[in-house]
């Protein structure tokens, strides 16, 4: 039985053979240098890829940046800009990232360099950046570690760290620099996150994916891996205070854009306020425990709902759940709250939705620059109102002549934080019903007003 298998196989193999020798038009000689041809095609097919996705790579990078410093990365393939807010480097050519010490080693001819950078866009703010791990780049002739881990998109470095924990911040200082300055990449990009904290990645998960096809690194976790990346961004792009500046960003995308790609990545369903059909506006109010805390809360929710809205007063841990966070904002047409982080919640309004700031003593240009000013460009209608001295506890606390209260730009005088140890730490608020009651009305004839066209 042996022998008889053995025969089989062996007339198997010997009819293939034929097959492949005489039924082609080809010498076997010929055959074989055909299949050598066909590999070597292939590879070179790869190479081809590979000079693809370098020269792909350049173009997306030096969109980043204008001038001397786009001449320097389009000759060396390496240049940084630093401006009072954020630090940005780019690399066009191969890099190498050891997760060991957060060192990203570029290769050059050149004379070497090192230099040390905070990934985080707030480089004005000492007490944020102590929050922010150090990445060293090593330009020049250098004795890389070999690769062990290789990508075919570029990387991405940025921190998790400083300010996050404050939704403003988080906004403010990674996510809109995040969009800014990877947007146009179309998601072939990939993130390593320094300073990596796992609760604020599934926290802003749908946003990540939305701007990356793949799976954020966390250096931590790869222990000493040394990725290699056909290029590199280190540092994010800053414009301002919920700010982005259409004209400075590759594919010229709006503060108007930002808030529909939001609207897309957590698959938010009303896109103008007019498409609410309700007989009873939802209206969120944002609720305080710390500081800036309005006493007679409940009053003014009566009056509200009085008006007609439907009132959900929202606390901070209420709004840790982003998803579905997000949803509800959306479903709301008018949103209030005295100044602080929840008002950064406004990027999930939708267009023509109102937001009423209350101003508390001694804020009025915060107020205004920090929430105020973005709401135009979010295509949201803003009111504010600004408490009296009455109003505020600090009247009680200092006295109706104190400069505290008839001169507030004497305590800023003295710094930041003598200033926000008065008007943001230790000020709350007891709100005049009836004088608050005429800016509600007037959100409520807003919204009834509200179309796409308008």
């Amino acid at each position: 039985m042996a022998l008889g298998a053995t025969s089989l196989v062996f007339l198997f193999i010997l009819t293939r053979l034929y097959a492949a020798l005489f039924t082609s038009n080809l010498t076997p000689f010929e055959s074989w240098k055909q299949k050598l041809s066909d590999w070597r095609g292939i590879h070179n097919k790869k190479a081809d890829r590979t000079i693809e996705i370098n020269e792909s790579v350049k173009l997306l990078l030096r969109r980043l940046v204008r001038g001397e410093d786009r001449i320097k990365l389009d000759t060396t393939g390496f240049s940084c800009h630093t401006d009072l807010h954020s630090e940005l480097c780019l690399v066009n050519k191969p890099v190498r990232i050891d997760n060991s010490g957060l060192t990203i080693y570029v290769p050059s001819s050149q004379s070497y360099v090192n230099r040390t950078l905070k990934p985080y866009a707030n480089r004005d703010d000492g007490t944020a950046m102590s929050r922010v791990s150090p990445v060293k780049i090593v330009n020049g002739v250098v004795n890389a570690p070999a690769c062990r881990i290789t990508h075919d998109a570029p990387a991405v470095v940025f921190s998790s760290g400083g300010f996050t924990g404050n939704v403003f911040h988080e906004i403010n200082e990674v996510i809109i620099p995040l969009f800014i300055t990877t947007r146009h990449f179309r998601s072939r990009l990939k993130f390593l996150i320094t300073d990596y904290k796992p609760w604020w990645v599934s926290k802003y998960s749908k946003v990540l994916t939305h701007l990356s096809h793949y799976e954020a690194i966390n250096p931590a976790a790869n222990g000493s891996a040394v990725h290699c990346f056909p290029g590199a961004v280190i540092g994010l792009v800053y414009h301002g205070k919920l700010a982005l500046n259409a004209t400075d960003i590759p594919g010229g995308y709006s503060a108007f854009d930002f808030k529909h790609f939001l609207g897309e990545s957590y698959n938010l369903k009303i896109e103008n306020v007019s498409e609410i059909k309700r007989e009873k506006p939802i209206l969120i109010l944002i609720s305080r425990k710390k500081s800036r805390v309005v006493s007679n809360e409940n009053e003014i929710v009566v009056m509200m709902e009085e008006l007609g809205f439907e009132v959900v007063v929202t606390r901070p841990n209420r709004m840790s759940n982003l998803n579905k966070f997000a949803a509800l904002v959306n479903s709301c047409s008018v949103l209030v709250g005295a100044h602080g982080a929840g008002l950064t919640n406004q990027v999930f309004l939708p267009d023509g939705a109102v937001m009423v700031q209350v101003v508390p003593l001694g804020l009025e240009w915060a107020s205004t620059n920090y929430y105020g000013a973005p709401t135009k460009e979010m295509g949201v209608q803003y009111l504010e109102y600004k408490i009296e001295p009455e109003e505020s506890s600090l009247m009680q606390t200092y006295g109706r002549d104190h400069p505290v209260i008839t001169d507030p730009a004497s305590v800023f005088a003295k710094g930041y934080y003598a200033a926000r140890a008065v008007y943001i730490d230790a000020q709350n608020l007891k709100i005049n019903v009836k004088r608050f009651k005429e800016t509600v009305v007037q959100a409520k004839e807003l919204i009834g007003r509200s179309s796409p066209l308008n």
